[in-house]
């Protein structure tokens, strides 16, 4: 009995060392990674700077994937400021003689694109060049890559040139189905977020204002493809409707690509651009690297600081997306900083809590009473996403962003029918005539229903008030471009809903010439986790589970899940959009 507690003692301290080995290994691991990523890189002579595969752009550093699920992510992800400033400061470095932009795929929004196309057009004012090469290219590759001066396509390689399309699933059948009962309080006929849960088919107001906007949306992008590859309009619409992109010759052919060649050739091809011989090596650089190779320059003096809110808005104190408590922290240690002259609030956002929205809302006009604050649209800028930027002293959108949807809901599903169905029913005893307004079981009273409606009116009545405000314009005018609909950035600034179509560069332009500084530096908010946070963060065990969830269902299902099981999500007046679009790989 005693050598049997003394081997069981023996494997216990074993295992105790090894897991501590494995420990200070995995932390020792972590260490030189994080210095690895922050090393700086010599930019050698001769040099191409490349956009390829591992380029992934974001808007704001939440977005970031890190941690136990993501480790080394980190070092692909680049901010979209900092790489329109890599491409425009590769425009007058000697050792960069190119831009070669290699990938199939590409992790970036719309309006991102818009920007990387529009700096790269830029970059090539000064006589460098820019090649693209791609294999099975998917849309938004093709986008940015059609920007090149000359497109190299693999000879079995394709183009997905299909358009823009859009989806709407429905699920009033289904819930009537099996007993569901949903209760929706809306204000807006545009308010299409609820929909599903109202009909079985599309509504001629969400029909309309869908196909306006992708109509605008692909009107800007397809022109500017069939600009860039000298296509006349109704020839590159001819070449979408056919999806001729999907086979190389008539790629070739119809002018979306310039030759077919191998990888190797094309690499070939570059060596010979920059008159590097057969057996010397090409000098190639990441956005990543080059970004890194000034990144050690002197920042220090006044600063315009860029505050990214990127995701929906809630209630709360997480990192990821927008949490109310976490940013009112942001915006009042900006408004505290004698340093920030000045702050660019970059949107990304379709919207979701009112209540988080107006707290946002609130902290900002105080921080615009200290020094200016220039507004920024991404991708997305509707609901709550527009709320918040009513506080600004102007506001910039990019012509594709996705704004207004001036519009309140609130939802609350009960499983009352599905219920009895199944010999399910609750009695309920209470205190007040209201203590039970809405339950799952028993549904929502119609004093319950009649309050909630109250509430959506008022909310969307501040909603409003606040943009009549901040766009100078009557109740009525915008109650008119309001009802929840979503504008294009182009006909948001045609309607007066924001003030000048421009980037996230050009923002940051006014803003400084608006707090009158002649030198300054960029510093982005809120700042990037470490890697030891963002490990120690992901050991809680709810944002593990929630993490293997997200990896195995994808981002986009992990969303709908979210607002169905997460109870913060649950049973509250918001202001979020409908939908959001994306131009799937």
């Amino acid at each position: 009995m005693r050598s049997f507690f003394k081997n069981v003692l023996a494997n216990i301290v074993a295992i105790i060392i090894l897991c501590a080995l494995f420990f200070i290994f995995f932390i020792m691991m972590l260490v030189f990674s994080a210095m690895g990523n922050d090393k700086s890189v010599a930019v050698k002579k001769n040099s191409v700077l490349t956009i390829n595969l591992k380029t992934n752009i974001i808007d704001s550093p939440t977005e970031e994937e890190m941690g136990l699920f993501g480790l080394g992510a980190q070092n692909k992800s680049i901010l979209i400021y900092d790489a329109l400033e890599a491409i425009n400061k590769a425009k007058t470095d000697d050792n960069i003689k190119g831009i070669s932009i290699e990938t199939d795929y590409l992790s970036a929004g719309l309006t991102q694109i818009d920007d990387l196309r529009n700096a790269i057009e830029d970059f090539k004012k000064s006589g460098k060049f820019v090649y693209a090469y791609g294999n099975g290219v998917s849309q938004s590759a093709y986008y940015l890559g059609s920007v090149a001066d000359q497109y190299y396509l693999h000879p079995a390689g394709m183009v997905e040139l299909k358009g823009l399309s859009t989806e709407v699933t429905f699920f009033k059948d289904f819930a009537d189905k099996y007993g569901i009962g949903i209760e929706v309080i809306r204000h807006g006929k545009f308010k299409s977020a609820v929909e599903p849960f109202l009909r079985n088919d599309i509504s001629p107001e969400n029909k309309e204002q869908l196909s306006t906007l992708l109509n605008d949306l692909w009107k800007n992008t397809s022109n500017k493809m069939a600009a860039s590859r000298k296509i006349d309009t109704a020839q590159f619409r001819m070449i979408t409707d056919s999806l001729y992109g999907m086979i190389p010759e008539q790629s070739l052919k119809y002018k979306l690509a310039d030759k077919l060649i191998q990888k190797s050739e094309y690499e070939d091809l570059l060596k010979a651009k920059l008159s590097v011989k057969d057996k010397e090596k090409l000098n190639k650089i990441s956005l990543t690297s080059y970004i890194n190779s000034y990144a050690d320059e002197d920042r220090s003096g006044e600063k315009i600081a860029v505050l990214y809110a990127s995701g929906s808005i809630n209630n709360g104190d997480d990192y990821n997306d927008i949490h109310s408590e976490k940013y009112v922290k942001y915006i009042k240690k900006l408004q505290e900083d004698d340093k920030v002259k000045a702050v660019v609030f970059r949107i990304n956002s379709p919207g979701g809590s009112a209540n988080a929205s107006d707290e946002i809302l609130f902290e900002l006009q105080q921080l615009k009473k200290e020094k200016p604050l220039i507004v920024s649209f991404g991708d997305y800028a509707a609901s709550g996403g527009y709320y918040v930027a009513m506080a600004a002293d102007k506001i910039y959108s990019e012509p594709n962003t996705l704004t207004g949807s001036i519009g309140v809901f609130g939802v609350m599903p009960y499983y009352k029918d599905i219920a009895a169905k199944n010999g399910i029913r609750a009695d309920i005893v209470s205190t007040n005539a209201n203590s039970m307004y809405y339950s799952g079981l028993n549904g929502v009273t119609p004093y319950g229903v009649n309050m909630m409606t109250r509430s959506v009116e008022g909310t969307y009545k501040r909603f409003v008030h606040f943009v009549t405000q901040n766009r100078k314009k009557t109740f009525e005018q915008i109650d008119n471009v309001g009802g929840g609909r979503v504008w294009s950035g182009v006909r948001a600034k045609q309607i007066g809903l924001v003030d000048e179509l421009g980037t996230l560069t050009d923002a940051v332009k006014f803003a400084a010439q608006k707090a009158g500084l002649k030198s300054y530096h960029v510093e982005a908010f809120p700042k990037r986790m470490t890697p030891f946070e963002q490990i120690f963060k992901d050991l809680n065990e709810e944002d593990v589970s929630a993490r293997i969830i997200k990896n195995k269902i994808g981002k986009s299902n992990y969303e709908i899940l979210q607002q169905i099981t997460d109870k913060k999500l649950q049973s509250e007046v918001k202001m979020e959009m409908p939908y959001q679009i994306r131009i799937n790989d």
